[in-house]
């Protein structure tokens, strides 16, 4: 099977171009960090168009975001908007006219209408469902990155930096909780639905969680297990997801289960990254 990864560069992206492969799939890579030539905020894209002609199967993960820190930082800006409505627009115009089945991966927080994040993704919900395609909602996806100091990187892979580094500087008071999955499990369970794609019930929620909500206060610590350090938490309360806990459907169990223990994949995560400091 031809897959094409739209966003191909990205956490979940770089695992998920490995598993298809590992897969004996063929695997299309397309991501502004390989060529401008892939920017999906142009209009009338010539790469895109002729990736999508010889595509069997598109995830469309591309979108101008990032962790937190980055998400604090930029999701107000007229920039942040810009960006993404124009990669939607382009990237669904060009899905519409090649009519190729895909997946557009969507988040937990479309539910939480204080984000502009979350209310980018509802808006990217809508277009899918127009075109029949399937929308899969991930809680927080957590795994290597490419780029230890890449300002877009998540909650988890900024503590590991900080860590090394010798304190953790944490953003908030670490109140708030985060339902944490392993991007391997993340990518076994897109692979499963584009392999089952005919037999989804579009009116369903495909909800991609691990099942366990998590103190950040306490990932910090869980990491200071297995990369000793200082954990020095700030006096701020959340502000990217306001500490909201969306409700979890459980559709997906026909499909896919979540297999790797969070522990685990956190001590996986730190003592390779340890390893190679």
């Amino acid at each position: 099977m031809r897959y094409l990864i739209l966003g191909s560069e990205g956490q979940i992206g770089g695992h998920l171009q490995d598993y298809l492969r590992s897969k004996g799939h063929s695997v299309t890579e397309f991501d502004i960090e390989i060529t401008s030539d892939h920017d999906l905020r142009k209009q009338n894209n010539k790469e895109l168009y002729h990736a999508l002609k010889y595509a069997d199967f598109v995830f469309f993960l591309a979108f101008d975001v990032g962790g937190s820190r980055y998400l604090k930082k930029y999701q107000e800006t007229f920039e942040f908007y810009r960006n993404n409505m124009m990669i939607m627009s382009n990237t669904f115009e060009q899905l519409r006219n090649k009519k190729v089945p895909f997946i557009f991966t969507s988040t937990q927080m479309s539910k939480m209408d204080f984000s502009a994040y979350g209310r980018l993704k509802r808006l990217g919900e809508q277009c899918t469902k127009h075109l029949g395609g399937v929308i899969v909602s991930l809680w927080n996806v957590y795994g290597f990155e490419k780029d230890p100091n890449s300002e877009k990187n998540h909650v988890l892979s900024d503590f590991v930096r900080m860590a090394k580094e010798g304190e953790i500087k944490m953003l908030t008071d670490g109140e708030e909780s985060r339902d944490l999955l392993h991007a391997d499990d993340c990518c076994e369970a897109l692979y499963t639905l584009s392999q089952n794609y005919d037999t989804i019930d579009r009116d369903k929620n495909l909800h991609v969680y691990y099942g366990k909500w998590t103190k950040i206060i306490d990932l910090a610590n869980m990491i200071a297990k297995y990369v000793p350090c200082k954990v020095t938490p700030s006096t701020d309360i959340d502000s990217v997801q306001n500490s909201m806990q969306v409700e979890t459907d459980d559709y997906i169990k026909k499909y896919w289960q979540p297999k790797i223990d969070l522990e685990a994949g956190i001590k996986n995560i730190c003592e390779k990254t340890y390893a190679d400091a």
